[in-house]
């Protein structure tokens, strides 16, 4: 598929697709004519790319930890290192923290809504 099919299959801009080839995340055969051309794979590569930045990784870190995660057929891929692995492991520890300090932000908030809403309910009466 071109790169415009690609886009609109996965939601993300051409542009975000060069730059993810520029940074080694996404790869295209070139046609004779210098096109690019991806297969059905890239569809779940953009996918996996687009959730790792959303979880806060860059695009290096995204590069290193592409080729660990299991291949098309479902096999795990062993190119993982220790090193990766811990480096991994600290970045889903600062999402859980993220994720608790969002869960604490919203406990606050819905206090100071049931607070803000007792108030209109008794100025109303």
């Amino acid at each position: 598929m071109r790169i415009g099919e690609l886009a609109r299959r996965s939601g993300v801009s051409e542009r975000s697709l060069r730059y993810y080839e520029t940074q080694g995340l996404l790869r295209a055969e070139r046609t004779p004519g210098g096109h690019r051309e991806y297969g059905d794979w890239a569809v779940d590569r953009v996918v996996r790319i687009q959730t790792l930045f959303a979880a806060g990784l860059n695009s290096r870190k995204i590069a290193q930890l592409l080729p660990c995660m299991r291949d098309a057929d479902g096999g795990p891929n062993e190119v993982a290192t220790a090193e990766l692995v811990d480096e991994l492991t600290a970045e889903r520890d600062r999402i859980n923290r993220m994720i608790t300090d969002l869960v604490r932000s919203r406990d606050v908030l819905d206090e100071v809504i049931d607070t803000a809403s007792e108030r209109v309910t008794t100025a109303g009466r």
